[in-house]
């Protein structure tokens, strides 16, 4: 029988399924560990998805297994608020979910490249937003590639959104589908969680 791709081995272990000897699958009797070959953080993760009008936040607890959500939430910003007013109002949040969950760590889509220029300052902005608030509060932080989140959490770089969002759900046993933006952040959160050194 052919070798399993590194990608599907990945897959599987993520949803907590084990290859059997006979190269079939067999159910694991434990969920997958966060730390994968001594990498890995156990702890409390603030995962975000940065935009200046819908930010998306989540908290997972990676220390227990299965990893839980604690919290989600789209930060959803109005045209008439003014680009200042939303950094405020996403640094405001940033911070009040540290506090309130203990947030230890916390993971960040890094700044991806876009055509529109305008895009890529709103994106850097809700970024520094968030970033000022974790610095000044003493929580770690990891920076990710949006490809390195989804082969991280999907088990390949390309998926969509949908994908990325099923994974999530599988993963953290959540019994309804989080919206996108809260489905991104937590995805970033577990890719800390998988795979950052501690």
């Amino acid at each position: 029988m052919a070798r399993k791709s590194s990608r599907s081995l990945w897959t599987d272990k993520l949803r907590g399924v084990a290859a059997s000897p006979t190269g079939g699958k067999a159910q694991r009797s434990r969920p997958a560990k966060a730390s994968l070959g001594g990498r890995g953080c156990r702890a409390i993760i603030l995962g975000i998805d940065p935009s200046l009008r819908g930010t998306g936040l989540a908290v997972i607890d990676a220390r227990t297994e299965p990893m839980r959500l604690l919290a989600s939430v789209s930060v959803r910003l109005g045209a008439k608020l003014a680009p200042f007013e939303c950094l405020g109002r996403i640094a405001d949040e940033v911070e009040r979910l540290v506090r309130e969950h203990a947030v230890t760590h916390a993971a960040i889509e890094e700044t991806i490249y876009v055509q529109n220029f305008r895009t890529a300052q709103a994106m850097g902005a809700s970024r520094g937003a968030a970033l000022s608030v974790l610095a000044r509060l003493g929580v770690k932080v990891g920076e990710y590639a949006p490809t390195r989140i989804k082969l991280a959490v999907a088990g390949h770089g390309a998926a969509k959104k949908e994908q990325v969002g099923r994974m999530i759900r599988s993963v953290l046993h959540l019994g309804h589908a989080l919206p996108l933006d809260e489905s991104d952040a937590a995805a970033t959160a577990l890719c800390h969680a998988f795979t950052a050194r501690d």
